[in-house]
């Protein structure tokens, strides 16, 4: 109010009147002129108006004020109702000098604009992402006076009248209808705003179940790749044995990934395809539209504006009369305009307050000054930018009747990246809705597919793990004449034959065995039969030239004989016994008592020196007694025999419980085993004596193995020890 005290002289001067007028809405008011129209009437001490752009007296606004406004909550500032669906603010200052005599009456009338387009401002100056409520597509308004419908934005069908007594005293008002819910708010003074929203219960259900479903994968993908990386070390040949993957897991990624692929594929087309005929269209809306504001000022008096010069010059941008002819187009088409002279400057514009705060340059873009200007096009569009907000603009040059540009006229379509957003966010949310279930149903019939398959490879699997050469082994039914139905026919077939080719070998392996039995056989007994041959026809002639030491002679004969004969016996028993290790009767015996009763039969003999190392519990096997006996006693006779008949014979044995297995050692000092005979020595037939049959350590390697155990040993000059491990059992 000093303020205005101070310098109401200046609303007394015809010129300087508007020009304080504007500084005075441009300083004060600059954030509500792009949405409220805003006046100030000034009047002198006789209630006269001062240079005011409207007529209207002193007591037509004076009495709006007395008579029709209500005061709001700001002090001084008073609401009242224009029509039945418009209303305005108005304020009054009375301006007095300091003695306390009125010097004149200053009244500030603001009422709403009706502009179509409020699109640059809120996104330009909010916080976070602007939605207007004019463009949403989820929520639409009304406005009612008097229980009757006056203004709705969106396509919601609202009632056209509403009952005196809906609220019922009441201010606020929820009611839910059928796929909509409403809010009702009471206003007072038969004024009621309500606000409707669809309700997409099933859709936002299922979107957060995609959402949630896809989240998930994105989880369970990064803790498996966490978890690989930590089993291999991040090392690359770790990482390829570890990523080597099942025929499951194969076939399974497989679809998983086409899925996934064709997502991708199917998004980024759409999007780039979205993008590209939204500019498209963007690009006819902008070409119509400025054509129609070019023809629009070219009716009105702008061309005689822009020649006479008759507008502020760009530091002082105020209103004008090419101004209200920007405004009226502006408001009528629901677009926004600038319009530069041919030198690129700034002359008018239908939303100046970013360019009178510094926001926007006032200069025309150079790029489109001088395709226009220099290059003499028709028409130019360009993408800009302001801060964080990109637009669409088009450029066109407005010619007088001699075709020479007078200005050049700008129309910016600030919605285009929004609405673009809003597009591509619906389409995206659609399309996950749409994946995450095809993601599921992929899976189930990957699962499917691959359980089918791989469960065929394990009853195939499982059929070669029971195949068994030399019994007969089933052949595998399956119903189908598909791959593996092919696979399975060949494996039926290999099997028969691999029957076939077991009994002739089985057969073979007999002849073959029986040949080498008989040729062993007859080997063996060939060589007592030569020295009885021998005897008995020496013994013959000494008969026949009727030798004095006849008696004598058949005595030794005899003797050769007998020892022949218990050698024939000797081979006839071994022969016998390896042929019979098959015939075992396998229980459960103690191990500890065979080992406790060689000791006792060798302590006694002086030529050895026996060492014996047992622990003090029993241990036992699952074996054939007898077997297990003749076992140990031909590897403690074999330990002996390897000593030289001048050596002191050592013999060590041990045995002891490790680890659920039973190990025993026979350890001699003998001669060892050469190196060219040690992968010989447990073949049947083949031996290092004169005399031997070559089965003794054949037959004790078959025993080891009837018990499950296994025998190794280790050879060196100074000896050889013999290791024999046997399962424990309780």
């Amino acid at each position: 109010l000093d303020y205005l005290v101070d310098n109401f002289y200046r609303f007394k001067d015809s010129v300087a009147n508007a020009a304080f007028k504007d500084s005075l809405v441009k300083n004060n008011f600059s954030g509500y002129t792009n949405r409220y129209d805003t006046k100030i009437f000034t009047y002198d001490e006789n209630e006269q108006p001062l240079f005011n752009l409207e007529r209207m007296t002193f007591n037509e606004i004076n009495t709006i004020l007395v008579t029709q406004s209500k005061p709001t909550a700001l002090p001084g500032l008073f609401y009242y109702d224009v029509s039945f669906n418009s209303f305005g603010y108005l304020t009054k200052k009375i301006i007095s000098d300091k003695f306390g005599t009125v010097r004149g009456y200053v009244f500030v009338q603001v009422n709403p604009r009706n502009s179509k387009n409020e699109t640059l401002t809120p996104e330009l100056f909010s916080k976070g992402q602007y939605n207007s409520i004019y463009n949403s597509s989820t929520f639409a308004f009304a406005i009612y006076n008097n229980n009757k419908l006056v203004e709705s934005h969106n396509d919601y069908a609202f009632a056209a009248l509403v009952s005196p007594s809906f609220f019922a005293g009441k201010q606020y008002l929820l009611i839910n209808k059928k796929g909509a819910t409403e809010l009702w708010y009471n206003a007072g003074a038969g004024k009621a705003v309500v606000i409707a929203k669809q309700n997409d219960l099933g859709i936002e259900t299922i979107t957060l179940f995609s959402y949630l479903f896809c989240s998930f994968l994105l989880i369970t993908a990064f803790v498996w790749l966490i978890n690989v990386l930590l089993k291999t070390n991040a090392k690359v040949p770790q990482l390829r044995q570890y990523l080597t993957l099942n025929i499951r897991n194969q076939i399974h990624g497989t679809i998983i990934f086409f899925s996934v692929i064709s997502f991708v594929v199917i998004g980024v087309a759409t999007i780039v395809f979205f993008i590209g005929k939204y500019e498209s269209n963007n690009r006819e809306k902008l070409s119509r539209t400025i054509q129609i504001m070019k023809a629009e000022l070219l009716r009105s008096n702008a061309a005689y504006f822009l020649k006479k010069d008759a507008i502020l010059s760009n530091e002082e941008m105020g209103p004008s009369a090419l101004d209200d002819v920007i405004k009226k187009v502006s408001d009528i088409h629901g677009v926004d305009v600038n319009v530069y002279s041919i030198d690129g400057d700034l002359k008018a514009s239908s939303l100046p307050l970013p360019y009178v705060k510094g926001i926007v340059s006032t200069k025309m873009e150079p790029l489109a000054l001088y395709h226009l200007s220099r290059l003499k096009e028709i028409q130019f569009f360009q993408k800009e930018k302001i801060g964080e907000l990109k637009y669409l603009s088009s450029y066109v040059p407005i010619l007088d009747k001699d075709g020479n540009a007078t200005a050049f006229l700008n129309v910016p379509y600030f919605t285009s990246q929004s609405r673009l957003r809003d597009e591509i966010s619906n389409f995206l949310i659609t399309i996950i809705n749409l994946n995450a279930f095809i993601f599921l149903i992929a899976g189930i019939v990957a699962l499917f597919i691959t359980n089918r398959i791989t469960d065929s490879f394990s009853i195939i699997g499982e059929k070669m793990k029971q195949v068994n050469i030399g019994k007969g082994n089933d052949a595998i039914t399956w119903k189908g004449t598909d791959e593996i139905g092919t696979l399975v026919k060949e494996f039926n077939t290999m099997m028969a034959k691999l029957d076939a080719s077991a009994a002739e070998l089985a057969r073979s392996e007999r002849e073959d065995a029986w040949k080498e039995m008989a040729r062993q056989v007859a080997h063996e007994i060939k060589n007592p039969l030569t020295p009885m041959k021998l005897s008995m026809q020496f013994l013959q002639k000494s008969i026949e030239a009727d030798a004095p030491n006849i008696k004598a002679l058949s005595a030794s004969v005899a003797q050769t004989l007998v020892e022949q004969i218990d050698h024939l016996n000797t081979i006839a028993g071994e022969f016998s016994q390896f042929a019979n290790i098959a015939q075992s009767t396998m229980e459960r015996i103690n191990i500890s008592e065979i080992i406790n009763s060689l000791r006792i039969l060798y302590i006694s003999n002086t030529s050895v020196q026996c060492n014996w190392a047992h622990q003090a519990k029993d241990l036992f096997i699952i074996g054939d007694k007898t077997h297990c006996n003749r076992l140990l006693t031909n590897l403690v006779q074999n330990a002996l025999q390897s000593i030289a008949s001048d050596t002191q014979a050592v013999l060590t044995v041990t045995s002891k419980l490790v680890e659920g297995e039973i190990k025993i050692t026979i350890k001699d000092n003998g001669v060892g085993i050469s190196d060219d005979i040690q992968t010989k020595i447990f073949t049947p037939n083949f031996t290092t004596k004169s005399s031997g049959t070559g089965l003794g350590l054949a037959m004790c390697k078959r025993i080891v193995e009837q018990a499950n155990g296994t025998i190794t040993f280790k050879t060196s000059d100074e000896g050889t020890t013999f290791f024999l491990s046997f399962p424990a059992v309780a």
